[in-house]
């Protein structure tokens, strides 16, 4: 046997046999669970890893005494004894723990510990008196370290509280923190030998929260003081909460880049300007930054790396994070709300910051690492379906209450109104693969305060089966990605027929009809936080993410973009109004698109971030938006075209359907609720679908919606004709005559920079017109009582 196998098999030997030496009391007749009286013996045990590292810092003070508490809630909630005195009960669940010491800071930075001794249904409690709003702790649990059966206990590493409703300070990921010997010379074991090194002065502590900091009014997040905007009626603008406003010059220095940033007066005026009526915020809860980032001096700008489900991160907070962030957060929920708009949360609770058994012990994985995380058959290691390192075991019930008990505090008690769930897939999944009938989405479905929000699901995973666009049930809305390819393909010149792109722009009735489901299923985008922004897709073909320290590895290679002819910024006048045209034409594309459609943040002014299609980690000016721009008249017309889009879109049922169409001819004068036509001004037939073509036209009647007003008295709109035209040249294309219009009233033409007014241009129907090369026309078909109003 060689001596790297030698150290690694005595290694293994002395883990699996440190902690079981210590003999063991019976408590309520369950081996290996102390006694109370043993939880003090416990209590201050450190196993004797290999070559041992120990903490010299002085010993903590004892802390107040403890009464026995309530099971009920789960966090820190403070509240008054049965003796009327003030003070706070803790409850942690922590499965297979042997015990749990309540560890209490004081402002100078002090530890004082307290053993929670009372267990009920494995939840560890304890009311401390004295212990008020603003008091910062956490935890240390105790336990086995035995990584081969998955046991992961270390009680020098003190943990952040899962139901935490507020953090104090960041993570820094010193070895320290590490619940294993990081620096181990046999590094294929290292995860195996534990590091007794105190963890405390290195990570950021939960934060006691009161009451009065979370609830409002009584009534305040009541249904009738939230916006409510139907599904239909929904426009989604994406945007990051630090990003938005950093450099935004109407905003104080002291709040840009917060939550009190995001709800002051000049952010809110520039999102009610275009009409967008739902903010889907970036990850919001509290995040840690990766190791190999810090490393880099980089941080994690995104925030896809939460640790704590219940706090609003504190690095976005300008009040304070001693619990002022909680007020701060909804102070800024109820300004969006006051403005009409609605607030969405990027959600992160298929994986959190532990990554794998390389990775940092912070909460979860020293609490209950078996009862928190999916291992795979070699429980030493970990499922990771995410590309993350790990994936929350849902199908375990503690997990499964974790998330929707975080899904109902950010509802009921801090008033927002949805969520987008990333990595969807993986929290659908079940013991043998991804499922619609998972306990997450049964739960989801049946809740009373859960389906009555908005529910986005990113539709996949990066696990076997993990594709799932299309497939999730009813109440459940999802990223549409084939939309986004569909319509980058179009525009780039690279679609090899109309099929696609006529369910998409019509609602993508393939993917979304059966079970009910409405085209509002359908979450339409073509760019996210996750890839080239809009000015960049038609900037850069490739990607140039040097600035993220990994060789330029990191990012999709697969952009489905177009550079217009030269890669990157150019001097060329001529490949600056193309690019400006196809942004013109993508807005407008989208923006007229049957289902929900969703903007990122700074599309609409022409933000570029070089290039980067990956700039997760870019927590600077490549990732901040450039509110500059709104100097440039050429990308002050981009906004200000998008704003008008919003508005035709807001106008017309026609354009925001809430059933699909039928495709079904009705009378009086058989026109159909959707018709395609050719350039020769006829109606598609089955083998046009197949030819190659790089125009198209949708005509929508509104004559026969398939809705009612609040009286239930029919709806009806005008009716439109889109355009489409992606080839280079100009093309001739019949407008279709009677019974279809008796003519066209020309509405938007994106070949035409200035957009602040309609064009309001008059065709004739049944005539040729010349379609300009790279174009969105929109039409209103007029009938022959609009054309008497036009002449009289």
């Amino acid at each position: 046997m060689s001596s790297a196998a030698e150290q690694e098999a005595r290694a293994a030997e002395h883990a699996r046999h440190q902690t079981r030496a210590d003999q063991r009391e019976t408590r309520d007749g369950v081996p290996g669970r102390p006694s109370a009286t043993a939880v003090g013996r416990l209590i201050g045990h450190r196993s004797t890893a290999v070559a041992p590292r120990r903490d010299r810092s002085a010993a903590p003070a004892a802390g107040p005494a403890v009464h026995p508490g309530s099971p009920e809630p789960l966090g820190a909630r403070p509240c008054r004894g049965p003796d009327g005195v003030r003070g706070t009960n803790f409850a942690l669940w922590a499965g297979g723990a042997e015990a749990v010491e309540l560890c209490l800071f004081d402002e100078d930075g002090r530890e004082s510990r307290c053993a929670l001794t009372e267990l009920t249904h494995e939840v560890w409690h304890g009311f401390v008196p004295g212990v008020l709003p603003g008091r910062r702790y956490g935890y240390r649990v105790h336990g086995r370290w035995d990584p081969w059966t998955g046991a992961r206990w270390n009680p020098a590493k003190l943990l952040l509280d899962p139901y935490a409703r507020a953090v104090d300070g960041e993570f820094a990921l010193p070895a320290e923190v590490y619940g294993h010997m990081r620096d181990w010379p046999q590094q294929h074991v290292a995860d195996t030998v534990r590091d007794d090194r105190d963890s405390a002065p290195y990570v950021p502590k939960g934060v006691v929260v009161g009451d009065d900091a979370v609830a409002g009014a009584p009534d305040e997040w009541t249904d009738d003081r939230r916006p409510k905007t139907p599904w239909a009626e929904s426009v989604i603008y994406e945007l990051h909460v630090r990003g938005f406003t950093m450099r935004h010059p109407a905003v104080p220095p002291e709040l840009r880049g917060t939550y009190a940033g995001l709800a002051h007066p000049a952010a809110i005026e520039h999102l009610t300007r275009l009409g967008v009526t739902a903010v889907e915020l970036l990850p919001v809860h509290q995040f840690a930054h990766e190791d190999h980032l810090l490393r880099r001096g980089l941080r994690n700008y995104w925030g896809y790396n939460s640790i704590g489900y219940f706090a609003p991160h504190a690095g976005y907070a300008a009040g304070g994070t001693r619990g002022q962030q909680v007020g701060e957060f909804r102070r800024m929920v109820r300004a969006l709300h006051t403005a009409g708009i609605e607030v969405i949360l990027d959600v992160v609770y298929n994986h959190t910051a532990e990554a794998d058994e390389l990775g940092p012990t912070l909460s979860l994985r020293g609490v209950d690492n078996r009862g928190y995380y999916r291992l795979q058959q070699d429980p030493r290691r970990y499922a990771d379906f995410t590309g993350c390192g790990n994936t929350l075991h849902v199908l375990q019930p503690q997990v499964l209450r974790l998330i929707t008990d975080s899904l109902r505090y950010w509802v009921t008690e801090m008033g927002v109104d949805g969520f987008r769930f990333d990595l969807a897939s993986a929290l659908a999944r079940a013991a043998h693969g991804v499922d619609m009938l998972s306990p997450f989405l049964a739960v989801i479905a049946q809740d009373p305060v859960l389906r009555r929000v908005k529910l986005i699901a990113e539709p996949w995973d990066v696990g076997s089966g993990g594709y799932q666009v299309g497939a999730f049930p009813p109440l459940w809305a999802e990223w549409n990605d084939r939309y986004r390819d569909a319509v980058r393909d179009f525009w780039r010149g690279a679609l090899p027929d109309a099929r696609d792109l006529g369910y998409r722009l019509s609602g993508s009735s393939d993917l979304y009809e059966r079970g009910g489901r409405r085209p509002y299923a359908s979450v339409n985008f073509i760019t996210a936080h996750d890839g080239f922004t809009l000015r960049d897709l038609v900037s850069y073909e490739r990607k140039h993410n040097e600035a993220n320290g990994e060789g330029n590895r990191d990012g999709t290679p697969d952009n489905r973009a177009w550079n217009c002819g030269a890669e990157g910024e150019t001097d060329d006048p001529g490949i600056h109004a193309l690019r400006r045209r196809q942004l013109r034409n993508l807005l407008a594309t989208l923006l007229l698109s049957t289902g929900v459609p969703m903007l990122v943040a700074g599309d609409e002014l022409g933000r570029t971030q070089g290039g980067n299609n990956n700039a997760y980690c870019q927590d600077n000016e490549t990732g901040w938006l450039d509110w500059s721009l709104l100097d440039d008249p050429g990308w002050r017309a981009l906004t200000e075209l998008t704003a008008r889009l919003i508005r035709l879109r807001r106008a017309h049922p026609v354009l925001r359907r809430p059933a699909f169409f039928s495709g079904l001819a009705r009378p009086p004068e058989g026109l159909r609720d959707l018709a395609w036509f050719t350039p020769h001004g006829t109606e598609m037939t089955e083998s046009d679908w197949y030819a190659p073509t790089t125009a198209l036209g949708a005509y929508l009647s509104g004559l026969d919606l398939p809705q009612r007003d609040a009286r239930g008295a029919p709806v009806t709109d005008d009716s439109f004709l889109a355009l489409l035209h992606a080839g280079p040249r100009p093309l001739s294309f019949t407008l279709p005559g009677p019974p279809w219009a008796r003519g066209y009233e020309l509405l938007l033409d994106t070949s035409r920079e200035d957009q602040g007014a309609p064009p309001g241009s008059h065709l004739a129907a049944g005539a040729p017109i010349q379609l300009p090369e790279r174009s969105v026309l929109l039409l209103r078909a007029l009938t022959a009582t609009d054309l008497r109003q036009k002449t009289e």
